[in-house]
């Protein structure tokens, strides 16, 4: 065989390579999202536009709600979360939560913190899971050591439970990243003049936020694809006359709504990964982290690890027609080194440039 043959047959490999890796890393468009009428409020309120650029109102998105403890509040923020834990503050008391009470009164993903970032004007992110008797709470993590105290997994408590358990309890206070006391206790039921928030349902904080401010909603999940998580979920959304998104880092999650609710804006959640091959799960992390799954969902944004703004997966889905976002960016300096890769943020720990 010729040397020129062996050149034309790699040449025609590698482009059938980058065009196959194109066709994965494609976003949906603008036409697409056009023609299936996606807009920033999907259950179709009278007058609403329909974007073609971008469905996704153009503000700034406080990770679980505009917190006074939680996520993100550590020693290395600490220039500037003084600011925001104040700002959180003030936003919670003149929404009317925890009037002249000291300590904790806005802890994230809260009642308190989603009413705080309405008062302050900034969008919503939020996350999705399913108690052990089916109601869909708001909530990051699977257990609830960390912002409750209690060494317990939220699929296996019931919606009842979950009201026992207050978030940041006393003796936390203001700033905080986490409970330093554990135990697998679950508190008995407190009087009711004492002030505490607690894991709330998704149609309450609905309901707080009623269309105020733009949400991002994500599905919680683990590597199984939750159904019912998505059914349950959905059902209530569909209620909700504010304008909102998706997102999820499970393909199939994003992939639901493409089948089911094409009309709804919908976002691929993922992080860069390190290569790795030595089972299917760490594969299908390389994949996902390099946005090789998005075939699967055809998203309309990619919400990436701000840290990744500069890299190969972020840089050419945009180029392909994705809108980016970036989580979670929590100092100015983060702000204005990833303000170049992408169209929105979602922040916390610091009170964010215009």
């Amino acid at each position: 065989m010729s040397f020129g043959k062996n050149v034309r047959r790699l040449i025609f490999a590698g482009a059938a390579a980058a065009g196959l890796g194109a066709w994965a890393l494609a976003p949906r468009g603008p036409r697409g999202r056009s023609n299936a009428g996606v807009s920033a409020t999907p259950n179709g309120i009278p007058g609403q536009e329909i974007y073609e650029d971008s469905p996704i109102p153009n503000v700034h998105f406080a990770h679980r709600g505009l917190h006074d403890a939680g996520s993100g509040l550590t020693a290395g923020y600490l220039a500037e979360s003084v600011d925001y834990v104040t700002l959180a503050r003030e936003m919670a008391q003149k929404a009317g939560y925890g009037v002249g009470v000291p300590g904790v009164i806005a802890p994230e993903n809260s009642l308190a913190s989603f009413a705080a970032a309405c008062e302050a004007g900034f969008g919503i992110e939020l996350d999705l899971q399913l108690t052990k008797d089916g109601h869909v709470v708001v909530v990051h993590d699977d257990n609830l050591a960390r912002v409750a105290g209690v060494n317990r997994n939220i699929a296996d408590l019931t919606y009842a439970q979950l009201c026992r358990i207050p978030l940041f309890p006393r003796p936390a206070k203001a700033g905080d990243a986490r409970v330093e006391t554990v135990s697998e206790d679950i508190p008995e039921a407190q009087s009711g003049d004492e002030y505490a928030q607690y894991v709330p349902l998704l149609t309450e904080v609905l309901a707080v936020v009623d269309g105020r401010v733009p949400l991002i909603v994500e599905y919680k999940m683990g590597e199984d694809f939750d159904e019912e998580l998505m059914t349950r979920g959905d059902a209530i959304l569909r209620g909700y006359q504010g304008p909102y998104v998706i997102e999820s880092f499970h393909p199939m999650a994003v992939n639901w709504y493409r089948n089911h609710r094409p009309e709804v804006c919908r976002g691929q959640l993922a992080e860069a990964e390190s290569f790795a091959c030595g089972n299917v799960q760490e594969v299908k992390r390389t994949l996902a982290g390099s946005l090789l799954f998005n075939w699967l969902g055809r998203p309309d944004f990619i919400a990436f690890d701000w840290h990744g703004g500069d890299g190969f997966p972020v840089r050419s889905a945009r180029s392909l027609g994705a809108i980016t976002v970036s989580w979670t960016v929590r100092s100015s300096a983060e702000q204005e080194a990833s303000d170049p890769y992408f169209d929105y943020m979602i922040f916390e720990s610091f009170v964010p440039l215009a």
